[in-house]
């Protein structure tokens, strides 16, 4: 059985882009967009980039693997939202094979696992976002 609901899922297979948090040596939070890759298998997910080994999204999460993921759009007055907390598992091999869209990425990528989901507007759409449900895991 997944961490994800069969309609997380749906949302996070259609998405493309999400936002990466992370913590930086001096206690900063740096959040960034990136792309990433629903990893099923795993039950995680993945992520990676050009530059990505080299980036500070890299070295904070290096250096403190609590981090947190963010799915949110809005269309057509709808809004809806995934936001993740995770550890994230640092592979110095086979970020080039994430995503199949982008050859040429870096070999460094994150796997995060999340520990805690909460969720808006994705089981039931919603025009304010404003009720939530959250799951530790």
């Amino acid at each position: 059985m997944s961490v994800f609901t069969g309609k997380e899922l749906d949302r996070l297979r259609g998405a493309r882009l999400a936002r990466l948090a992370t913590v930086g040596p001096d206690g900063q939070p740096h959040l960034v967009p990136l792309t990433f890759t629903v990893n099923e298998e795993e039950d995680a997910i993945d992520v990676g980039g050009f530059g990505f080994g080299s980036s500070k999204k890299w070295r904070d999460a290096v250096a403190n693997p609590k981090v947190t993921f963010l799915l949110d759009e809005s269309s057509g007055g709808e809004a809806y939202g995934i936001e993740m907390r995770c550890r994230a598992e640092v592979h110095r091999t086979g970020g080039n094979k994430i995503n199949p869209r982008f050859p040429g990425f870096d070999p460094e990528f994150l796997r995060l696992r999340p520990f805690r989901i909460v969720s808006w507007g994705v089981e039931v759409p919603s025009k304010v976002s404003t009720a939530s449900t959250g799951r530790d895991l």
